[in-house]
């Protein structure tokens, strides 16, 4: 404070020195202060050190000369101050720390800030500022914004709206899948390194991927182009044009120059979905592109460069194909530093309500037309979506189409029972065809109610039960099958009999499992 502590007369004790008016603050006891300043400007530290000794014999001063050629130079500045600080001994838990910030030039008060703020200072700012008192006011400014309720609180509902954006404003209910969303939005926001998504087909990698990138935009994050590729339609010289480019005639077909989708993304994001499918060429040209940030295109004896930012996709275990060849590991191990894999829709059937709202409201944004379910259609639907069954083999991609279809179907803007009837024998046929499951059995067998008020546990051991009949020639057959390790301990088996109260439990008798 080489200005504002300047003056060597009598009339110096009537003026607000920062340096020195530090010490007259009955509220703040300094023990040791260490006061920095260059080099010509030492007879005045000698005065402040003499005058702070005079109003507060009990402070303990250090002088400490930090010589700058030029004390508006930023990294000359912040370089100084670093290495002074470096060299001290912090000792948090016995001491408190205070770094005065008033004085100096702007480009030290931001320094100052900088150190303090990422804790390589482990104390407060002290901010002071002149008063008609002659020794001024004080504040003491600590850096650790959840100490700050107000800013918390902002912190927290930015955070809230963050991952909202990442769910694309769906009110999901699944305790997993907000859990990984959350430490998805997390992580995102404070790296650049590669993501990879993992988890069956439909289960929203490519959206996510999207909604990561456009959140990251939105932040300034990024500034280029998001670049979205399925390496599983990449195959040969094709494969390697489309990611790294080509020079004009270096294959055929090759008729001129290509920049390739890597050059595209530069300074944005490419999301390379099923990157399993990849040549061992491509991953190797990969592997190169991302740790180095530079290719070779094809034909072409000049290398590129792009700082691109990379979301991978698959939903293959990638461990499996190292082990039989198929993928690089140490490509692996460049691409899974932060993986997340998510669940498909039939682990999370909690979530099939929300989304179906979700995809209403894409259909009345694409079409202009308003679509809802009665209240016995939604119940119906509802309660065959959730049940064991319902396998969801395409997980979100069956419920867009599912609800696409019934909104095209419907009349008035309202689907009706008759309407989720057909959807549903329409989607059972399809899973059927795919060999992964059979008949819905219960919807064929109970109503709603009694469906909904079977718990999940017993459902799915009365779905295999009915199954279990339905394959069996006789009662006492299926009770064999069924209770094939607990008759052994039994001296009399009457395993139909047995079979027949399980069944009449639910109201079924085995005319009605058999008829369907």
């Amino acid at each position: 404070g080489s200005v504002l502590d300047r003056g060597f007369d009598s009339k110096r004790w009537s003026r607000w020195r920062p340096s020195v008016c530090i010490c007259q603050h009955e509220t703040l006891l300094i023990n040791k202060y260490y006061l920095l300043y260059q080099k010509k400007d030492k007879t005045l530290c000698d005065l402040i050190i003499n005058d702070i000794s005079l109003i507060s014999p009990e402070t303990e001063t250090y002088p400490v000369c930090l010589d700058f050629e030029d004390p508006w130079d930023f990294e000359e500045v912040y370089e100084g101050l670093y290495n002074y600080i470096s060299t001290l001994n912090f000792d948090p838990d016995e001491e408190e720390y205070l770094f005065h910030i008033t004085t100096g030039t702007h480009v030290a008060q931001i320094c100052i800030f900088l150190l303090t703020e990422s804790r390589l200072f482990p104390g407060k700012l002290l901010q002071t500022s002149p008063s008609k008192n002659s020794c001024g006011t004080y504040a003491v400014i600590d850096l650790d914004l959840s100490k700050y309720d107000r800013i918390a609180q902002r912190y927290r509902q930015e955070m809230k709206n963050d991952i909202s954006f990442l769910k694309h404003g769906i009110e999901t209910k699944n305790e997993m899948f907000n859990k990984l969303i959350e430490h998805i939005e997390y992580v995102v926001l404070r790296t650049n390194d590669p993501v990879l998504l993992t988890g069956p087909t439909g289960a929203g990698k490519s959206v996510l991927a999207k909604r990561i990138y456009e959140l990251k935009k939105l932040r300034g994050l990024v500034k280029g182009n998001f670049i979205e590729i399925n390496c599983a339609t990449l195959r040969g010289d094709a494969a390697m044009s489309a990611l790294f480019g080509h020079k004009k005639g270096s294959f055929t077909g090759a008729v001129n120059d290509r920049a390739g989708l890597l050059k595209a993304a530069d300074k944005g994001m490419i999301f390379l979905d099923e990157v399993g499918e990849l040549g061992p060429d491509e991953q190797a040209m990969l592997l190169r592109a991302i740790e180095e940030k530079k290719f070779t295109p094809l034909g072409s004896d000049k290398e590129e460069q792009s700082s691109f930012e990379l979301i991978c996709g698959t939903n293959r275990n990638l461990k499996d194909d190292i082990s039989t060849g198929k993928f690089r590991e140490d490509l692996l191990a460049r691409i899974n530093l932060w993986t997340f894999k998510l669940p498909g829709l039939r682990d999370r059937r909690e979530d099939i309500g929300p989304n179906i709202d979700y995809e209403l409201k894409r259909y009345e944004e694409k079409n202009g037309i308003r679509i809802s379910f009665n209240k016995e259609a939604k119940e119906k639907f509802m309660t065959f979506a959730q049940l064991p069954d319902s396998v969801w083999n395409s997980n979100f991609r069956d419920l867009n189409a599912a609800v696409t279809r019934m909104s095209v179907l419907c009349r008035e803007g309202r689907i009706n029972a008759d309407i989720v009837n057909d959807e549903i024998e329409r989607l059972q046929n399809n899973w059927k065809n795919e060999n992964t499951s059979e008949d819905n059995t219960l919807m064929n067998l109970l109503s709603i109610e009694q469906i909904k008020a079977i718990d999940l546990f017993d459902r799915v051991q009365l779905c295999e039960v009915v199954r279990v009949c339905r394959k069996s020639d006789s009662l006492s057959h299926a009770g064999r099958i069924l209770f094939s390790v607990s008759r052994i301990e039994k001296n009399k088996t009457n395993d139909a009999d047995r079979l027949r109260k399980y069944l009449s439990k639910y109201g079924l008798s085995w005319e009605m499992v058999k008829g369907g």
